[in-house]
């Protein structure tokens, strides 16, 4: 029955539509909207959206990129580099590494039934908070709008 009713209005509010004129945006708008696309059109490459980039530099950036997350992991850096003006860096290394094991410390205290129990819950409550969104949504606007809309 809803489906009926959901084709009923649709083909209504089709009827409606296709007898109405098509109208052109005001020339101000218009205007603006043109000027907006020929000024991003003139951009440099590198001030344009990534997907617009030029392939090898989105090849190069994703070297970079390779190549910095892999230095950063191997976390040697300040002992390879002997250099004074990098002690900052063995310090920040250090900071970072002292921090990792601490966490593995903590995390190794946890026992694994509480991490198991504690990723199940978590489960369970995010599918009923989908599932009562879900049921709302349906309840509350789909409901509403089919009973104020009848012709």
């Amino acid at each position: 029955m809803n489906d009926h009713n959901d084709e009923r209005l649709e083909r209504l509010i089709e009827g409606v539509c296709s007898g109405l004129p098509t109208r052109r945006a005001p020339a101000e708008l218009e205007r603006r909207v043109l000027d907006e696309l020929a000024r991003r059109a003139e951009l440099p490459w590198w001030r344009q959206g990534f997907a617009q980039w030029p392939f090898v530099a989105r090849g190069g950036l994703l070297v970079v990129c390779v190549a910095l997350a892999a230095l950063s992991l191997t976390s040697g850096l300040a002992q390879r580099l002997d250099l004074q003006t990098l002690g900052w860096v063995r310090l920040l290394v250090g900071l970072v590494a002292v921090m990792g094991n601490a966490a593995t410390l903590v995390a190794s205290l946890i026992p694994p039934l509480w991490i198991y129990l504690t990723l199940s819950v978590g489960t369970v409550l995010y599918l009923l908070l989908f599932g009562l969104g879900a049921f709302a949504y349906r309840t509350l606007y789909l409901h509403h709008s089919n009973t104020a809309i009848r012709p």
